[in-house]
């Protein structure tokens, strides 16, 4: 009898200590999400996109890419992110600019953003690994990407600015 009790209770903390382990609190850091492909991204920044009023309808966290190793990596092969945050490319000169997903397993909205801080053209949803070319149409200075739907979810259009 004394055996089946100890047995018991050393499952019984066996099965507590998997709980525990195998739970954690239950929330994530999203401040710095390392995905399966082993890059961990710290969104240190943020941005407003503003209505016309020039009042901020939502912001966005966002990692920068502002050197050519980083605007090449881009969000290739990242597998996920959390629903405020995004990627904005800073670029030198203002001009036209094209992107493509290709490497890039997430669904994303692309919007390009002039020196100006509006937004020149917006795409929504765009296809994970297309190799399509998805060009600005006008001269931009940044690029901001997010999840797909984060344009719509917002009514982000293009004219709108956002403000750094």
């Amino acid at each position: 009898m004394k055996f089946h009790l100890m047995l018991s209770k050393l499952i019984s903390l066996l099965l507590v200590s998997i709980i525990f382990t195998g739970c954690g609190s239950g929330k994530k850091n999203d401040r710095d999400i390392k995905n399966d492909s082993g890059r961990t991204l710290e969104y240190n920044y943020s941005l407003d996109f503003l209505n016309e009023n020039g009042e901020t309808i939502t912001t966005l966290r966002f990692e920068k890419a502002d050197n050519p190793n980083e605007r090449n990596q881009g969000l290739m092969d990242v597998l996920s992110m959390p629903e405020d945050a995004g990627m904005v490319f800073y670029f030198d000169t203002e001009q036209e600019q094209s992107f493509w997903m290709a490497n890039t397993p997430l669904p994303l909205d692309i919007m390009y953003v002039n020196s100006d801080s509006v937004i020149v053209s917006i795409y929504k949803n765009t296809i994970p690994f297309s190799e399509r070319s998805l060009p600005s149409g006008a001269p931009a200075k940044y690029v901001i990407e997010t999840n797909a739907g984060y344009s719509i979810n917002f009514d982000i259009k293009e004219g709108m600015k956002v403000r750094f």
